[in-house]
Formats: structure tokens, C-alpha cells, sequence
């Protein structure tokens, strides 16, 4: 490559490292998508050597997928580069850089955009040891948010996944200790049909918030989820389900939209249904974390606005919502000040350990159930885990003459702590 293209080069890393998109507005890229703007952007790159020329015929595209991706100008043309060849298969640095009309030379200047595309997993990297030079594709992750970019008029079909219907949710009977038992009564008394209709009716009367917002904590396995499903079950109440993951995007504003679109279309559910859905968000420490102050890094802004989204949000809820989540200690303030209701799951006392050994597996003699519930300090999804393995045992080997013996294997297999070994001395 010319002395003066490498120059050239070096000079469009200060001009275009930094994206100044505060200065677009709306108007600027309407009508233009994803899709459109990397094929306008890959007409211009074949042989361009990523000169001077390209960044300027090829601005307008670069800035909307840098704003979209919070990538600089220059991370955006190699994700082009890459995109534009490396969806199946993984391609070599050397292949990318005699299409863009560079030598494999040249194009190491770009080693830290590809980095940080790599960092950020938009593309990945093949890790055989034996390869001797950087090959990569673009990331299953990156393919399906371009889909997504594509098919997002599909999404109201795709939330139809994420609902539960009532009468598909398999009954169980839920053991609780006493003041949990009693605020779980106190919701299904509440979510009665029309017990709620009276209620709902009665505050919109008064001029008071509708919404019934409710926050089961605690530690895992002690019956969140579960409670929540046989809540909805009971009421006749149908589960629409947010899935956390899927609304996060890479693309920047993408991931508020999401959070918009859930409230909406619970609002739309809640129209078209006789009987008032569930909203449930599910293990939800991702988005009822503290938020950052002084947020920097382009992922704990989207953060901090997906969570004023959500607080917005339930300031004028009108329906039923629960949050389940572990980590209630992380929580920001704000959000406890939201939730109406707030139910602690903690571990199972003894005798509730009694009554889900003695539900779980009716075969077991009162004695040895007292031993178990007595001697493991389990919760009720532990204890599951480990009747649904000595059912597995006894279709596999045939029942065990020594049932609690194998029972507790499996109750000490169950823990991941293992017992420190002594040490021998001399």
C-alpha cells in the first residue's frame, strides 16, 4: 500500500475515533435500518482501502450503525467488513484485508476495533491453538439481533410465547412456613376474579393507583416462581413471562424500545382478556439493581434507562405484576417504594421440610422423614431435586431396600460444599 494511504489512514483514526451522534436527530436517518446501512456502507468498501474517500461517501451510514451500535466509525467499517463475509464460517484477517484492498500489514491498525468487537461479542474468535493466525466470524448473538432488526414486525407473534396459560400449569401443593403461608392467602384472596374486579373498581373510585405490584425475595429454590404459578393457576390467571434476555439489545436504543413494548403489550393482553393477566418478571436482579451514578460506559446507561423506564412504568401500572428475584440486597430503593406487596421466601422450617419430604415421597415413614428434614437444611427445590433422581434411581436399578441410605447419598450429593479432608502429619 502507498506510503501516503497509510498516512491517510492514520490521520482518519483521530478524525473518526470519536462519533459525535448527540448532533442527529431522528430526521437524520429516517427511513434507514441495520440492514440498509451496512449494504450501503459494503458497496463502498471493496477496494477502498478504507481511505479518506470511503469515510466520506460513506458517512451518513457509518454514523447511524456507529449510533446504533455505540461503536466509533472505525469499529463500524470492520463490523462491515466482517459481517459482509462471516456469517457460516470463520475468515482470516488476511482475507478481510484483500477485500477492503489493504495488505494484512495495514490492516493490523486495526487490531484494537477488532478487539473490541471481540470484547463485546459481536464477533468471535476460532480458538484452535494450532491456527496460526486470527480467524473470525460474526457471533450467533449478532445474527440474531440483525434478524430481529428484520423481523420486527413478527414480535406481537413471538410474545405469544412468552404467555402461560392457566390450564396448562401442572397443580401442586406448596408447603410454607406460617407468615408466608398467611401473605400468599392474602394473594389469592386478593387475585380472586371477583374479588379483584370489587377492589379494582373500588380504588378507581377513590382516585387511588390500581396497580397490584408485588416482589417475591429470597433464596433460590424456596418457591418464588412456583408460588407465582400456582397463584395464576388457582385465580385462572394467565403468565405473560419477560424474558430479560431478550430484551437487552447491542443496538443502542433497541433495549428501551423492548421494555416499552412489554408494558404495551400487557396493556393491549389486559384489554383482550376476560380476566386480568400476570405481568411476571422473573428472576429479576438484572433490571431492579442499583442504578449507576454518573453512568459512562454505554451498557449501565442502557441500564439506568431501562430501570426509569420500568419505574415510570409502575407509577401508572393498572394490572398485576410480580417480580421474583434472589439478590433483594442489591435492589434500588426506588423500586421498593413501588412494590405494594413484598413476600420473603426463606428456607422451609423443620416441619414444613416434614410436610414436602412426606409430599414428594409418601413411602417414606414418618421416622425417616423427621431424620432427613432434621439433619439436611434444604429447600423445597433441593428437596425436589433429590425425589426426582430417586425416581430416576428406581426406574434405572429397581427400588432400593435401603431407602433412606440411598436417600441420603443423594441429600449429601446434593451439596456442593465438600467437607474439608484432615491432613496427615508426620
Amino acid at each position: 500500500m502507498k506510503k501516503e494511504t497509510l498516512e491517510c489512514i492514520e490521520l482518519l483514526k483521530n478524525r473518526f475515533d470519536l462519533v459525535e451522534v448527540s448532533e442527529d436527530n431522528e430526521d437524520t436517518f429516517k427511513g434507514m435500518d441495520m440492514i440498509s446501512a451496512m449494504c450501503q456502507v459494503e458497496k463502498h468498501l471493496r477496494n477502498s482501502s478504507l481511505s479518506e474517500g470511503f469515510f466520506e461517501v460513506a458517512e451518513k451510514p457509518l454514523r447511524f450503525i456507529s449510533m446504533k451500535m455505540n461503536l466509533t466509525m472505525r469499529q463500524s467499517a470492520v463490523f462491515v467488513l466482517f459481517a459482509s463475509e462471516c456469517f457460516s464460517s470463520y475468515i482470516s484477517i488476511d482475507y478481510i484485508a484483500e477485500k477492503c484492498g489493504c495488505s494484512t500489514i495495514a490492516f493490523l491498525r486495526y487490531l484494537n476495533d477488532i478487539d473490541v468487537l471481540e470484547k463485546r461479542g459481536i464477533i468471535c474468535r476460532y480458538e484452535e491453538r494450532y491456527y496460526s493466525t486470527r480467524i473470525y466470524r460474526v457471533s450467533q448473538k449478532t445474527i440474531n439481533e440483525l434478524c430481529g432488526d428484520v423481523l420486527s414486525d413478527n414480535k406481537l407473534e413471538n410474545d405469544e410465547k412468552n404467555i402461560i396459560k392457566h390450564e396448562e400449569i401442572i397443580g401442586k401443593e406448596l408447603f410454607y412456613d406460617t407468615e408466608i403461608d398467611s401473605q400468599i392467602k392474602k394473594l389469592k384472596q386478593l387475585l380472586d376474579r371477583e374479588q379483584y374486579r370489587i377492589v379494582h373498581q373500588r380504588m378507581q373510585e377513590k382516585g387511588v393507583r390500581c396497580g397490584f405490584t408485588c416482589l417475591f425475595y429470597g433464596d433460590p429454590g424456596t418457591g418464588k416462581t412456583e408460588s407465582v404459578l400456582q397463584l395464576a393457576k388457582r385465580t385462572g390467571r394467565d403468565i405473560l413471562q419477560v424474558n430479560i434476555s431478550q430484551i437487552k439489545s447491542m443496538w443502542v436504543g433497541e433495549s428501551e424500545k423492548n421494555i416499552k413494548q412489554v408494558f404495551d403489550n400487557y396493556r393491549r393482553k389486559v384489554k383482550d382478556s376476560d380476566i386480568t393477566p400476570i405481568l411476571l418478571f422473573n428472576e429479576a436482579d438484572a433490571i431492579i439493581g442499583k442504578r449507576q451514578e454518573g453512568a459512562e460506559r454505554a451498557v449501565d446507561k442502557m441500564e439506568n434507562s431501562i430501570q426509569n423506564i420500568i419505574l415510570q412504568e409502575m407509577e401508572t401500572f393498572d394490572g398485576i405484576l410480580i417480580a421474583t428475584t434472589n439478590l433483594v440486597q442489591n435492589m434500588d430503593k426506588a423500586f421498593e417504594r413501588r412494590f405494594l406487596y413484598k413476600v420473603k421466601f426463606e428456607k422451609p422450617t423443620v416441619e414444613a421440610r416434614m410436610s414436602i419430604w412426606q409430599n414428594m415421597l409418601p413411602m417414606l415413614d414418618e421416622s425417616d422423614i423427621r431424620i432427613l428434614a432434621t439433619r439436611y437444611d434444604f429447600s423445597g427445590g433441593q428437596i425436589e431435586n433429590i425425589a426426582r433422581r430417586h425416581a430416576i434411581d428406581g426406574i434405572l436399578n429397581g427400588e432400593c431396600a435401603h431407602t433412606l441410605k440411598k436417600l441420603m447419598e443423594h441429600c449429601d450429593n446434593e451439596r456442593l460444599e465438600k467437607r474439608e479432608r484432615k491432613k496427615v502429619g508426620f
